[in-house]
């Protein structure tokens, strides 16, 4: 039965993960895919176009190529590449292993990110292609998988881009804070470490290391940027600077400049983080800023013609729109909960189960305030039970909202295949409408019949690598809402770090 786990808080632990993700790809593409593999009358370039239309294909076939080729040889630059060193037969292979979902099957933020990939796909064709002819396939490719260090993060968590989207997009805050808050780690960083990790073009890589370890020149660079309505002075003061025009005139900044024009359209054509991408792209082009809009502007209409999807946002609709209109309006954060008796004793529990050193004398003391805690959270049936060192028996320790005999209650986790599952290590079930006749017939009866309803939360806790206690709470046996979830999961987090103090008060 599967369990909410914790997310990963460091880069290895990431990369551990994510590497081994395996992206969904729609029906009819796999299809066209497959169809023009098998014709020999096409060319690589046209299997290449087509792949295209599907970035996860592409993605696939270049990371395949480039881990099979030899550590000392350097890596594909681009699909045709990838595939004369695949081979057409290797390539139909990998392509039969692919997971394949109906379209809209695929979590929408992993295709919104695709879509944004092969928006500066077309913007960087469209400003930069006809100017470095002879990099065409390096300026296309590289733009089209910028991105794509993201799409196995959201394809495994879709919850974390809308959360950031709503929180750093709308909201305004922080990306630095609210990646911490969300991932442990700086996004950036994580993507620069799976694109290295995955051998993936070079441009990529020094794009992403640029933004990670080397900011200054991209700073110099956009200060001089905004002096766009003088471009004599602009020239001068890149003249003064040798190393920083010759790092500016590198062809590799075109797939960052052509991603950072399509993500930021994303959010919003008059935001200031758009103007910065604008107004480096015309000093890169060297074009006035109100021609470079214009060039912007064709090529999202360009892309919008070729690649919009009905329930995907695209940045030319709001081409359209009032110039200051922004999709995601300005996100008040939500207001601070009102004062009341029941919070104050929350509080109170949780700096308990949160001091240092433990207060607590015994188990017994320990569960007692998680129990009231839990109360105090909103929850109204409760049951603490604890581990015994072998996992063969869990006994009730606390108990609130339920007959005096579920005191006594003992359950046998052999029995129950879910028990066995929690114990194994630690997690989160949430039985619901939606997953109770599956769930429940695992469950053991006794605690069935304590706990009637149809919604109900199982968690497991840990102490020193080992589960030691299970909480199983719920609110009468009616819908918890979102409120209550997220009380319920700060509480948790006092618990455990409670279980993690008591754990060490004799060292």
């Amino acid at each position: 039965m599967p369990t909410e786990k914790h997310l990963p808080r460091s880069i290895d632990a990431w990369l551990k993960q994510l590497d081994d993700v395996r992206l969904p790809i729609a029906s009819h593409h796999h299809e066209a895919v497959r169809r023009v593999l098998l014709d020999s009358r096409r060319s690589l370039r046209e299997i290449a176009e087509q792949m295209q239309e599907s970035p996860a294909i592409a993605l696939a076939m270049l990371r395949e190529a480039n881990r099979s080729a030899s550590s000392f040889s350097e890596p594909a630059e681009s699909l045709e590449m990838a595939l004369n060193r695949l081979g057409l037969k290797r390539a139909e292979t990998l392509l039969a292993q692919m997971p394949v979902q109906e379209q809209q099957q695929i979590p929408l933020p992993l295709r919104q990110l695709q879509l944004i990939g092969l928006h500066a796909s077309q913007q960087a064709s469209g400003l930069f292609a006809g100017r470095l002819a002879r990099l065409w396939q390096e300026i296309h490719w590289g733009s089209l998988l910028f991105l794509a260090p993201l799409w196995p993060l959201v394809a495994l968590h879709p919850q974390l881009f809308e959360a950031w989207e709503r929180r750093v997009l709308g909201r305004g805050e922080p990306a630095a804070r609210v990646e911490r808050e969300l991932l442990g780690v700086p996004l950036l960083s994580l993507c620069l470490a799976l694109a290295t990790h995955w051998r993936m073009p070079e441009w990529i890589i020094q794009g992403y290391r640029l933004l990670v370890e080397d900011r200054r020149l991209l700073v110099k660079a956009l200060h001089i940027a905004r002096d766009n309505e003088h471009p004599l002075h602009q020239q001068q003061l890149l003249d003064a600077d040798p190393h920083l025009r010759r790092w500016l005139t590198q062809p590799a900044n075109s797939i960052l400049l052509a991603s950072g024009l399509a993500l930021s359209s994303h959010h919003n054509w008059s935001c200031q983080h758009h103007l910065r991408w604008q107004r480096l792209t015309g000093l890169y082009l060297q074009v006035a800023l109100p021609e470079l809009q214009q060039l912007v502007h064709q090529q999202a209409a360009q892309s919008a013609r070729q690649h919009a999807q009905a329930d995907l946002w695209h940045p030319a609709e709001a081409l359209l729109w009032p110039w200051d209109a922004c999709r995601l309006k300005a996100l008040r954060p939500p207001p601070a909960p009102a004062s009341n008796p029941q919070l104050e004793l929350w509080k109170q529990h949780c700096g308990r189960l949160l001091a240092q050193p433990s207060p607590f004398a015994n188990v017994l003391q320990l569960t007692d305030s998680a129990c009231q805690a839990l109360q105090a959270c909103g929850m109204q049936r409760i049951m603490v039970l604890l581990a015994d060192r072998s996992h063969s028996r869990l006994l009730a320790q606390q108990v609130a909202g339920l007959p005096g005999a579920a005191a006594q209650l003992r359950l046998d986790p052999a029995q129950s295949q879910v028990l066995r599952r929690l114990l194994a290590e630690p997690g989160q079930l949430r039985l619901s409408p939606a997953n109770l006749a599956q769930v429940s017939a695992l469950l053991p009866g006794s605690l069935k019949a304590l706990f009637n309803g149809e919604h109900l939360l199982l968690r497991s806790l840990a102490s020193n690598g080992r589960v030691v206690m299970l909480l199983v709470v719920d609110q009468g046996g009616g819908e918890i809402g979102a409120v209550p979830l997220q009380a319920f999961a700060k509480t948790v987090q006092c618990i455990e770090r409670g279980l993690a103090t008591f754990a060490r008060r004799g060292a």
